[in-house]
């Protein structure tokens, strides 16, 4: 269980630190990340065929990552970006160049596609990579609609849902959804618990809560956590 916790400015400094003064590449920072969150997923779930929605940010990168890593366990997967694919640059698109080179399915959905019609029937998994701790406004338009058509599929048990850092959608400091937000079953966050994870408001989102280690110096960590809880509950879990 971990006891350090995190704001969102603070896993923003430790990225930029660990890169900068100790000369890990921040790709990979990435691919602890979304290794860990594969073994998290193959553990929880031993899904068969996975979905992961990735976003054109560096938590769509984590879940490229994901992808290959289940991919390489044997899963049916497919990788389906919300936007222009244009827009994914550095590590993010490296990992997407890796999944296109391995011949993995990659579909894209934009404003005025309806998500039924490209979600394919068989997974029983959908990865959550579409918006990490970096939101900081309010998910509106067409994406809000996705995550409500997401949430209602999931609600009606055609597949569990585990997102990766923080449900889309959700605050990280706050623990409160800005508009739209991903109900998830299983959150992988990365590095230790968001601050906003122990507000009332956000047990309705996150469900089981599991750390993973992405490999950043445990000296910088203690720097940089924000307090530790005096319970954080069975609900919180170390991914060793």
């Amino acid at each position: 269980m971990s006891e350090a916790v995190f704001t969102r400015d603070a896993i923003r400094e430790l990225d930029r630190r660990a890169t900068e003064d100790y000369a890990i590449p921040s790709i990979v920072l990435m691919e602890n990340a979304g290794g860990s969150a594969a073994r998290v997923a193959w553990d929880r779930f031993q899904p068969s065929c996975v979905l992961i929605l990735a976003g054109t940010g560096n938590n769509g990168g984590d879940g490229f990552v994901v992808a290959r890593h289940l991919h390489n366990r044997g899963c049916r997967v497919h990788i389906l970006i919300a936007g222009d694919p244009n827009h994914i640059a550095g590590d993010a698109r490296t990992n997407l160049t890796i999944c296109e080179r391995m011949r993995l399915p990659i579909g894209v959905i934009a404003e005025g596609q309806d998500f039924v019609s490209v979600l394919p029937a068989e997974c029983d998994l959908l990865v959550d990579a579409l918006f990490g701790t970096g939101l900081d406004r309010p998910v509106r338009g067409w994406r809000s609609q996705l995550i409500a058509d997401i949430n209602a599929r999931r609600d009606a048990g055609a597949f569990r849902t585990l997102s990766l850092d923080l449900p889309s959608g959700l605050d990280g400091d706050s623990g409160q959804p800005l508009g739209a937000c991903i109900r998830a079953d299983c959150t992988c966050t990365f590095v230790g618990p968001k601050v906003g994870f122990f507000s009332p408001e956000a047990d309705e989102w996150l469900g089981e809560v599991v750390v993973c280690d992405i490999g950043a110096p445990r000296e910088l960590c203690e720097r940089l956590r924000t307090r530790t809880p005096l319970d954080e509950g069975e609900r919180v879990r170390d991914d060793g």
